[in-house]
Order: C-alpha cells, then structure tokens, then sequence
C-alpha cells in the first residue's frame, strides 16, 4: 500500500494499528473541554486528523465495539466515508443510544478507521437483469432459521 500523508492538529499521537493484524486504527477526540452526550443526542466530534488519501483509496469511520456495547455510543453514519479527494478535518459523528448521558473526553478513542481499496465501476442502464434463485427476495426472505 501507498504512504497516506496526514496533518496531525490534534495534540494526540498519529492514529496507528494496535495489533499486526488489526484492519482499523482508533481515532482520538481532539477537544478543549469535554463533551457531554444526553441520551439520543448527536454531535461532531473533532479529530484534529487532516489527510490525503491516494486515488482509490477511502477511510472507513467506524463505531468501536466496546464503546457501543458498554456505553450505548455509535457513530451515526455508519460507516462514514472519507473521500480521497476530501481534505478537510475528520469529524466523528456521535450519538449517544443509551439512557444516561455520555461524556466525551478529550484524547478518548471515539472510532475506528479502516483504510480500504475502491472501485467506480461504469453504470450501464438495461432494461432486464439476469434472473437468480433469491430473484427480488429481500429483507427477511430466507426465514427465521
């Protein structure tokens, strides 16, 4: 893979992998003060994270497991995508899913980013498709087990 260069205005490390294996790096809350999330409620929350991507390239913004399962947080837009032509800051959109207000501190791990390929194929209007056995099936068309 390519090199990605990133502008660091945070006053946190680099986002980096935690493991060998692992396909995501967590992404850090870049805040002068806390943040309080009350239930149901949503915010932007800065990474101070800037970045150009290669062509073909986009950065997945993902909920952290923990976080979702322990405090009720997820990241809204899920998985929010961050452009290779994209330079702006990286913003995390929270909200908070649980009963109890959620306060966000400054260098807390928010997210995850997961580096990924991409392609734009060309779209060719018809006027069939081939047909498949699951055809239009849709939501919930294979049952309950």
């Amino acid at each position: 893979m390519e090199s990605i260069r990133i502008i660091n205005g945070s006053h946190h490390d680099l986002p980096r992998y935690a493991t060998p294996l692992s396909a995501g790096m967590d992404l850090r809350a870049n805040l002068d003060e806390p943040v309080t999330l009350r239930p149901l409620e949503r915010r932007l929350i800065p990474t101070g994270l800037r970045m150009a991507l290669p062509a073909g390239y986009e950065a997945q913004v993902r909920p952290r497991s923990g976080l979702a399962l322990k405090k009720g947080i997820t990241v809204l837009n899920t998985p929010g995508t961050i452009d290779a032509d994209y330079r702006g800051e990286i913003g995390v959109i929270l909200i908070n899913l649980s009963s109890e207000d959620f306060v966000v501190e400054d260098g807390e791990r928010i997210a995850q980013m997961v580096i990924a390929r991409h392609e734009q194929p060309q779209l060719v209007q018809v006027e069939t498709l081939d047909e498949t056995e699951r055809g239009e099936g849709g939501f919930g068309h294979s049952g309950v087990k």
